[in-house]
């Protein structure tokens, strides 16, 4: 019994306490921007409605969000690196929800991607980043736990926010159901940013020195040039899924509640996954398990494929969220592990730039072959591919 009262009294100094309410404030931050990013599948035929516009036209407005949130996530991690978190995401929450508001008055395609596309984006990349990277340094131990915790909110905000935005739309049109997610980012959303604070770990010593890998000698690092790679091949499957899938459903006659709720099953899963996943790969190792659900989602991918109904449509939107979530789990905790906490969260920013372009074409190309062809099955076929590509890109970087 004292040893394992000493075992206790060990994790608790070097785990604070304060690091789960950051945990679970970081869970519900990501909970919010990911549930507005994703509601998009509830307001896409909206606003292909209201506009006139292609699914192409359409898919780009989610694209261009992704493509900045990623790639300015990089100096959303290196703000929070310098200023602090809470004051980073904080400032992001205030940026998504004036992007809503500006959003639900736009009256073309242009108004709308400028207000809602761009000011989304740039409201993400200072809260997703920041938010996910100041997680890491309070852990040693349980990190890929906490990792998955934290994250996991981006799958709870994917499975509950879009249904939300449904049942808003119904109500109160789609300009109506932009303000109530605008009253929620700034309640729920900018609430759980001001819990947000940097770990001991990653306080300045003395010296004025952080410990760990500055950024710029992480970056010609052979482990951060494949895991670069992995980010980039890795993306087109990770996203194509939430601008069109739905659209996919429809086409097959699933109505439009089903058919949205596709996306909350993918959130389902990428909880479970997150939660699960980050635990077990504490345990057998966050390397090996992370090359594991690479390999996954490749699979899921040619269930899609060969998909004829709302059953097997069910079973991949699972199966997907599960190997997107765990993959989205593991690279802080990974980025930690190789790099330490000196300039953790830029460094997360940094990979994530390397999403952005399978982000915005991804979505956008996935739009422009069904326009042409009819047909997803090209572009499904291609992330299969890809995500190949990325196992073998994520074995190089961990082995």
């Amino acid at each position: 019994m004292t040893a394992i009262r000493g075992a206790a009294a060990a994790d608790a100094e070097v785990e604070p306490r304060y690091g789960w309410v950051v945990v679970w404030a970081s869970f519900v931050a990501l909970a919010v921007i990911f549930g507005v990013v994703y509601s998009f599948a509830a307001f896409f035929e909206s606003f292909a409605g209201a506009f006139g516009a292609s699914r192409a036209g359409v898919s780009l407005v989610f694209g261009l969000s992704g493509l900045l949130y990623f790639v300015l996530g990089a100096f959303g991690g290196m703000l929070a690196d310098r200023f602090g978190p809470r004051v980073v995401t904080s400032a992001g929450m205030l940026c998504i929800a004036a992007a809503l508001g500006a959003g639900s008055v736009a009256q073309s395609m242009l108004q709308l991607t400028l207000a809602y596309g761009i000011g989304l984006g740039i409201g993400v990349a200072l809260v997703y980043t920041p938010a996910i990277g100041c997680v890491q340094p309070w852990f040693t131990r349980r990190r890929g736990l906490a990792a998955g915790i934290a994250s996991a909110g981006i799958g709870a905000g994917t499975f509950g926010v879009p249904l939300l935005a449904a049942a808003a739309i119904a109500q109160w049109q789609w300009r109506g159901a932009m303000w109530a997610l605008a009253a929620g980012v700034l309640v729920v959303g900018l609430g759980a940013t001001l819990l947000l604070r940097r770990a001991p770990a990653a306080a300045r010593r003395a010296d004025g020195s952080v410990p760990g890998t500055p950024l710029v000698q992480a970056l010609p690092s052979r482990s951060f040039i494949w895991l670069y790679a992995m980010c980039v091949l890795a993306a087109p499957a990770m996203f194509i899924p939430f601008a069109h899938l739905s659209a996919a459903a429809r086409d097959l006659g699933i109505g439009d509640a089903r058919a949205v709720g596709l996306v909350g099953l993918i959130g389902i899963g990428s909880l479970v996954g997150r939660f699960a996943i980050g635990a077990i790969a504490d345990r057998i190792g966050r390397p090996r398990t992370l090359i594991g659900v690479q390999a996954s989602l490749g699979l899921a991918m040619l269930l899609w494929l060969v998909a004829g109904g709302y059953p097997a449509l069910a079973v991949f939107a699972l199966w997907m969220g599960l190997s997107y979530g765990g993959i989205v789990s593991l690279m802080p905790a990974l980025c930690m592990d190789l790099y330490g906490a000196r300039a953790v969260s830029s460094i997360i920013g940094t990979l994530y730039t390397g999403a952005a372009l399978g982000n915005i074409a991804g979505p956008w190309l996935a739009g422009r072959v069904f326009d042409a062809q009819g047909s997803y099955a090209p572009v499904i076929a291609g992330c299969a591919a890809l995500s190949l590509l990325a196992t073998l890109a994520t074995w190089r970087a961990l082995r």
